[in-house]
């Protein structure tokens, strides 16, 4: 990246901060180019799943079997420096086979006893948790305070889990027999909702001649769990014009009934709106995104990029739209097909503030 970019900001921004968005940049294409080396296509779903990683959220993948979720996840896991375990989610799943259970010891020597934490997978820097919706609510929710508070509770004593924490989870959007589905407030943990969908013809092809045939794949490490750490730091330092915040706001606070601008299309298909934390993910994702694009600033392109995925678990349709087959993701277009972005020429106009400038 050329230091004389005329690009708003770069001329103010140290060899340091430069080196930082240049090293995210780099670490995006190496983590793309190990991951091509598994999965065949899906560029935006690795898209999504990277930006969440870089902002610090958890991701909710729904597809159906054999789309490689399960696969694109351990291998991202894989490809950066850290602990990794993976959790089957059954309808037997208890909560302790989460997050750990006390166990009585007895010492030898003296006869007492004591009780000692025993930690679950959930004591780990990235957890999948497959098929999330295989078991109970009350196991469901033993990754609630994992997710927010990045700790676990037992016996009174808080167990703090290692950073970077993120969890992958999986679902499968078809077979609903026997499946719990998630509740809206765990659901709105979930950073990113990404859809995995079929490949193209083409894809389908290479993963078939690929995967039938011999292959040794040596993936590399691209990133320490200090190197993820400081990315996620310099990622929240991007500052955002407040025209697209306001942007971002408008886009979430439409989905809501009773306001005063709520589109028609929202009172007929949409029985619950998105909360506040979908306006911070909108805002927090469109940094991301910018960075890695290669700007170092945000624009409402970048927030309209991320809309689908911040929003289509957060906006709850009623049943005039699943009679007329209407999805989330079809009142999510309609939203911002019909939200303008006459601020926009304030960006080309060069109106937006520095980017990290000097505190």
């Amino acid at each position: 990246m050329n230091e004389t970019s005329d690009q708003p900001g770069v001329a103010q921004m140290s060899p340091e901060e430069l080196g930082s968005v240049q090293k995210l940049q780099d670490a995006y294409v190496a983590l793309k180019t190990e991951l091509a080396k598994v999965i065949v296509g899906q560029s935006q779903v690795m898209e999504e799943l990277l930006i969440a990683l870089f902002c610090r959220g958890h991701c909710l993948l729904v597809g159906v079997p054999g789309l490689a979720k399960t696969l694109l996840i351990s291998t991202l896991a894989r490809t950066l420096s850290l602990s990794f375990n993976r959790i089957q989610f059954t309808p037997d799943l208890m909560p302790s086979d989460i997050t750990g259970t006390e166990v009585i010891e007895e010492d030898k020597a003296s006869g007492k006893r004591s009780l000692r934490f025993v930690r679950g997978p959930v004591f780990a820097n990235a957890i999948l948790a497959d098929e999330i919706n295989r078991t109970p609510p009350k196991t469901q929710a033993a990754l609630l305070e994992a997710m927010q508070e990045h700790q676990v509770t037992a016996g009174g004593i808080q167990h703090r889990l290692a950073e970077p924490f993120f969890v992958m989870a999986t679902q499968n959007p078809i077979e609903q027999e026997g499946t719990y589905p998630l509740p809206e407030a765990q659901l709105d943990r979930f950073m990113f909702n990404v859809f995995v969908n079929y490949p193209s013809e083409q894809e389908e092809f290479d993963i078939v001649r690929l995967t039938t045939a011999p292959r040794k794949i040596d993936l590399q490490h691209v990133l320490s769990a200090e190197e993820v750490l400081a990315l996620q730091e310099l990622v929240r330092k991007v500052p955002v014009a407040d025209h697209v915040v306001r942007y971002a706001i408008h886009l979430v606070r439409q989905t809501r009934l009773g306001q005063q601008d709520t589109p028609k299309f929202i009172k007929d298909y949409v029985s619950w709106g998105a909360g506040p934390r979908a306006s911070q993910t909108l805002v927090l994702a469109g940094k991301a995104r910018a960075l890695l694009q290669g700007r170092y600033f945000v624009n409402t392109d970048d927030v309209r990029a991320v809309a689908y995925p911040t929003l289509r678990h957060r906006v709850l349709t009623n049943f005039n739209a699943e009679a007329e087959g209407i999805r989330p993701d079809d009142v999510i277009r309609m939203l911002i097909e019909s939200t303008p972005r006459a601020a926009e020429d304030e960006r080309t106009a060069g109106a937006l503030p520095k980017v990290f400038a000097s505190k």
